[in-house]
């Protein structure tokens, strides 16, 4: 029977959602039958790294000629699925300390994360942040991370960060050399967006209108209109008119595109606000997340920014249901039987859509081709549920040909990013008594109080509620466009021409076609 030597430990980490999982890697040789293994719940990918740390090691010159030959590596807790390659530079330097003593003091209060190459050189794996945050709760003292992560990690205060390029520096850097830090490579920017610009679209006063309050309030939008009336032109051109990302939402977002893999290697924050624009055959899971190991989907990926989904109606009704939670809850859950992971959902809804299959209902420059029935058959794959969700639902008219060569151009996005930027000011000023910042974001309890509706302002939303059919939810959304009008407007008080206005958004609750 073999006989156990040395018991090595690091720290390492594995993600679950956006969730970084510490896990303590122990690795123990002994002499007997040569053998390598691993355990711990460990993952194909996980198991895969014996053979990599074994010449990992022999490259790196690291050796351990003291006879023992078999050696065990122990991820612990069991009960944690470990997956990934996060856990290669964690567990080759325990297996390393088995034959280097000096090691196991300097391990004690160092997270390792990375992959490891057959070389020994380090690269970086997706979810530093979160791993660097983890390490932070922990209160361990350093995370080493290659030199292309570290902007990433060095983003987490009170944790340093040291970037180093291979097995041997790691093991310089452990026993105290400085100088085997590498330099960081220069910053890049993490997502390019091009942020086109407002004053490009000609005409649709309204729908630039709407497109304010949307931006102003964090309401929904749905834009109803035939092709090539602008409805896509008009969602590309929200992130130009939404304010800077705060450090906190940037940290948020950074670290969602981490984990997700879209963060490049040598980016810190992201410093713009996301547009993700799905095509309309993606599945329930690409969209809200999920998978055996659960990773973020796109209305995730959306975050903190715009999540456009064009041709709204082509979307798989199963599909389009799954966004009932995050639009209501501003997160989602995912369950497995491993565990739950959550994943935030603040993101604007920026939607588009035909009046018919056609596209060309109620337009004046092509007639429709579509029945009755197929309208109103092309309109039900909304279920109401989804459409009470969306605050706003606003009609788009294609322009004739001389409004569009003869137009001048609108505002540019700089002017209406300044009056977004005042009334998000005098929003978070108000809403900081509920708990929020956002109107959109105010709880039903808390609306007499934010919006102080005057006796004619009430009877006129009671008015256009029975004359409407419409649902307590799009009571509710009325009054938080309603109390969004009136912050741009400079006004404490809801009154009725807020009311009326808000009103006007609710284009699809009305019965008769025509009208939107």
């Amino acid at each position: 029977m073999s006989k156990v030597q040395v018991v090595a430990r690091a720290h390492g980490a594995v993600l679950y959602g956006i969730d970084a999982v510490p896990v303590e890697v122990q690795a123990a040789r002994s002499v007997g039958q040569p053998r390598a293994a691993i355990v711990g719940q460990a993952e194909n990918e996980v198991k895969e790294s014996r053979e990599r740390i074994r010449v990992a090691l022999h490259s790196s010159g690291i050796e351990m000629s003291d006879g023992s030959n078999a050696v065990i590596i122990n991820l612990a807790p069991a009960d944690v699925r470990k997956s990934g390659t996060g856990l290669d530079l964690a567990m080759t330097l325990a297996v390393a300390a088995t034959g280097h003593k000096w090691l196991h003091s300097c391990l004690d209060r160092v997270m390792c994360y990375a992959e490891v190459g057959l070389d020994g050189k380090l690269r970086p794996v997706r979810g530093t942040l979160s791993v660097a945050m983890a390490a932070r709760e922990m209160n361990l003292d350093a995370i080493i991370v290659p030199p292309e992560a570290a902007r990433e990690a060095a983003e987490v205060k009170d944790i340093a960060v040291w970037a180093v390029a291979d097995l041997s520096a790691a093991m310089d850097r452990l026993r105290g050399d400085r100088s085997a830090e590498s330099s960081w490579p220069p910053a890049r920017q993490a997502i390019v967006v091009d942020e086109c610009d407002l004053r490009e679209i000609r005409g649709q006063r309204a729908a630039r209108r709407a497109l304010e309050v949307a931006a102003s309030g964090g309401h929904n939008l749905l834009f109803i209109g035939p092709p090539g009336a602008g409805k896509t032109m008009l969602a590309r051109r929200v992130p130009g008119i939404l304010p800077p990302l705060t450090r906190a939402e940037a940290l948020d977002v950074t670290r969602i595109h981490s984990v997700a893999g879209l963060v490049s290697p040598g980016t810190g924050l992201v410093k713009t606000r996301p547009f993700r624009a799905p095509h309309h055959s993606v599945s329930a899971v690409g969209l809200i997340g999920g998978g055996s190991s659960p990773r973020p989907g796109e209305v995730s990926l959306a975050n903190d920014g715009v999540l456009f989904l064009d041709e709204l109606p082509e979307f798989p009704r199963h599909v389009l249901e799954t966004l009932r939670q995050p639009l209501e809850d501003g997160h989602i859950s995912i369950v497995r039987a491993t565990g739950s992971a959550t994943f935030p959902t603040r993101f604007l809804l920026i939607a588009a859509m035909n009046p018919c299959p056609c596209g060309f209902h109620g337009a004046e420059a092509r007639r429709c081709a579509c029945s009755p029935q197929a309208v109103q058959r092309y309109r039900a794959r909304l279920s109401g549920p989804l459409l009470d969700r969306i605050d706003m639902q606003v009609p788009v008219r294609a322009l004739p040909p001389r409004a569009i060569t003869r137009s001048s151009e609108g505002e540019c996005s700089a002017e209406v990013r300044a009056r977004v930027l005042e009334a998000r000011q005098r929003q978070e000023h108000r809403n900081k008594d509920f708990g929020v910042l956002w109107n959109s974001q105010i709880k039903n309890r808390d609306l007499p109080r934010a919006t102080h509706l005057s006796e004619k302002a009430q009877c006129l939303l009671e008015d256009s509620m029975e004359r409407l059919q419409l649902s307590a939810r799009a009571h509710n959304r009325i009054l938080k466009v309603a109390r969004t009008l009136a912050d741009m407007a400079g006004e404490e008080h809801v009154g009725p021409k807020q009311i009326t206005e808000a009103v006007s958004y609710r284009s699809l609750d009305r019965q008769e076609p025509a009208a939107w």
